[in-house]
């Protein structure tokens, strides 16, 4: 299988050692209890991973560490998106060379309003610079941070030229209604929404599942409530997944999610985020604390002990 399994991913964050420096072996160890509580895969070095403040030597090394542990080709997508096409190309041949498929690309962001054919223009050299129809792209429209959005004539342009290798798109504008124009805006092109507060509405509007850093915490429950679309309990998992997705959605969200795998691991050394971004203060961490512990049981993400009651509901 080429393409990303449809189902719930998460946008996962990229812990820093004690030297400060990102560290593969603890991304990994993330990485699999994240597919422990039972969702479909995860996305590593994209937004939520720090990707654009990562050393490129890092990013490059990523695929085959994630080859080395075992990880398969449909449930990994790495982002290999940059400013420069020659680094995108560079990360996403790592993507080929380890022997996955998978990647999530932003259009180059550090441009303002970039013509479309610009945009075309660097997706078009990157899918011959990599140089195989196996390569797989999902398109990363997040418009509030990259200032170059997507649209519906661009992807079907991608779509028509490219084929396959234009496989789908990860939606983080926030936009329902988008989201539903660009899961129709093409055959064989798989839209997961950027917030998995949509998730169920999404699927029922046929688009492909959820991508999403809040998933990092509430792994368990979004697995849950992917497992449960179409059930009696779909609406009320939903509601609890949205709640979490709200508290967390208020901080900084790479420090956010890092906190909470501090307390989650009972080890600072998680709360590590990479400049520019900065450490949640002690209020904020209070706050978030008692936010969550204000949520149902089974969404208590930082809590070990909850993570099996929100996989069993």
């Amino acid at each position: 299988m080429s393409k990303a399994a449809h189902g719930v991913y998460a946008a996962s964050i990229t812990p820093l050692g004690s030297d400060g420096q990102p560290s593969g072996e603890m991304l990994l160890q993330h990485s699999q209890w994240l597919m422990d509580q039972g969702l479909t895969g995860v996305a590593p070095l994209g937004t939520t991973g720090e990707g654009n403040s990562l050393p490129l030597s890092f990013r490059l090394s990523v695929p085959a560490l994630f080859r080395d542990a075992g990880f398969r080709s449909e449930h990994v997508i790495f982002g290999t998106g940059s400013c420069a096409v020659g680094d995108a190309v560079a990360a996403t041949k790592a993507v080929i060379d380890a022997g996955f498929t998978n990647a999530l690309v932003l259009p180059p962001f550090y441009y303002k309003n970039v013509s479309e054919d610009g945009v075309f223009s660097f997706f078009d050299q990157l899918i011959n610079e990599v140089g195989t129809d196996t390569l797989r792209i999902y398109l990363y429209h997040f418009p509030a941070l990259s200032m170059t959005p997507f649209t519906v004539p661009l992807i079907q342009r991608l779509k028509s030229e490219f084929g396959p290798v234009i496989a789908g798109l990860k939606d983080s504008s926030g936009d329902f209604n988008s989201m539903l124009a660009f899961a129709s805006a093409a055959d064989d092109f798989d839209v997961f929404c950027g917030n998995e507060a949509f998730l169920i509405d999404g699927l029922a509007n046929g688009c492909a599942g959820s991508i999403s850093a809040t998933s990092n915490a509430s792994a368990a429950l979004t697995a849950a409530t992917y497992a449960a679309n179409g059930s009696a309990n779909a609406s009320d998992l939903q509601e609890t997944l949205t709640a979490v997705r709200q508290v967390i959605a208020g901080y900084p969200l790479s420090a956010a999610l890092k906190q909470i795998e501090a307390w989650r691991h009972n080890d600072d050394h998680w709360r590590r985020v990479l400049p520019p971004g900065t450490l949640l203060s002690e209020a904020q961490q209070s706050q978030l604390k008692t936010a969550l512990e204000a949520l149902e049981p089974g969404a208590l993400v930082f809590d070990e002990s909850k993570a099996s009651v929100a996989q069993q509901a």
